[in-house]
């Protein structure tokens, strides 16, 4: 499992595009809606910690997802599996690899956001940090688990509307979710972004740790666990 993580971030050192799209993205997009609002910091610092998680995950997502199916089609997969490696070792190798990579990629998005940018958190900068990397981690998870189910780098990318876009419009980002419409509002309760963005909005008005942002925190720990778990069951030697 570390030899394949250590190879997975050798690999990721060689490719300075999916190392800025990891890293810079996120703080870029950040940065760019803070003078979006410029006029309103009131609202930059509503939406900002939320948005804070949700970039990394989105991030997270496309690259694992588009990296883990190149590994399939160009055969390297199926060489692994050769060897005496489990699928749930090479999904693990995977997951530390890139959960290293989204722990310099929340840390320094959160620092920018908070030091820089002058995001106003009442609560500790470290709690915003810790969901930040849940939320990339769970990130990792989802795009490990939909690679399984693509046969091109586009399909990967295709995933994106039916498994991201959806918990997006629904956790709550742009309107409370118990305004929505009561259908809507009960799928919003099972979507693991809902709970990331719960867990951003409680550092944001309480100065401790709150029984809520316990809840929150686990259950997205939880989403990302279970959806490794579920990438490795699915994951396939190559594609046809």
């Amino acid at each position: 499992m570390t030899a394949t993580a250590g190879r997975v971030l050798r690999q990721l050192t060689h490719d300075p595009r999916t190392v800025a799209l990891l890293v810079a993205v996120p703080v870029l997009l950040i940065t760019l809606l803070r003078y979006v609002f410029d006029g309103a910091a009131g609202t930059f610092d509503s939406i900002g910690a939320s948005l804070l998680g949700i970039f990394p995950l989105i991030t997270m997502f496309l690259v694992t997802s588009i990296a883990t199916l190149r590994e399939r089609t160009s055969g390297t997969l199926e060489r692994l599996l050769s060897l005496p490696l489990g699928k749930g070792g090479l999904i693990g190798g995977y997951a530390l690899a890139f959960g290293a990579v989204a722990v310099v990629q929340s840390a320094l998005a959160t620092a920018v956001a908070v030091r820089l940018l002058g995001l106003d958190v009442v609560g500790s900068p470290w709690l915003l940090l810790l969901v930040a990397l849940l939320d990339a981690l769970l990130g990792t998870a989802l795009g490990l688990f939909v690679s399984a189910f693509a046969a091109s780098e586009f399909q990967a990318v295709q995933f994106m509307p039916a498994v991201i876009f959806p918990q997006l419009l629904l956790c709550g980002l742009f309107t409370p979710r118990e305004a929505m419409h009561p259908v809507l509002e009960t799928i919003s309760n099972v979507l693991p972004m809902s709970y990331a963005v719960d867990g951003m909005n409680q550092v944001l008005h309480h100065t401790g740790v709150t029984g809520d942002f316990v809840r929150d925190a686990v259950v997205v720990a939880g989403s990302a666990l279970l959806v490794l778990c579920l990438g490795a069951v699915t994951l396939r030697r190559r594609t046809p």
